[in-house]
């Protein structure tokens, strides 16, 4: 199983995101559920890594793991954040209805 942890503030801007482990779908390298969580994932982190007055933290040390963070964010890209957050929780939530015995999401607020 994937398990992912979204932390987001009170104003549901994200914060970070750690995912671990593998869906067990498919073999390694042929899982589509695991694919799609990591494709979600790295978007997000890409998008954030890209963003000017945004510092992003990033862990993708070990196959089977990944994680970021904001370290700092200027004030005026917290609707960056907010959607951010959003498209993350929206498509990790969309798999695990679809694939609920390979995908965990748990959202901290």
């Amino acid at each position: 199983m994937t398990a992912v942890t979204l932390v987001c503030d009170k104003n549901g801007a994200f914060r970070s995101c750690e995912a671990t482990g593998h869906a067990g779908f498919a073999a390694k390298g042929s899982d589509i559920v695991c694919a799609a969580v990591t494709i979600l994932l790295r978007t997000a982190m890409d998008v954030l890594l890209g963003t000017d007055g945004v510092s992003v933290r990033a862990d993708a040390g070990e196959r089977g793991a990944l994680s970021f963070a904001v370290e700092r964010a200027a004030a005026s890209k917290t609707e960056r954040l907010v959607c951010t957050a959003d498209f993350l929780e929206r498509g990790l939530r969309s798999l695990q209805a679809e694939y609920p015995q390979f995908v965990r999401l748990q959202k901290i607020v």
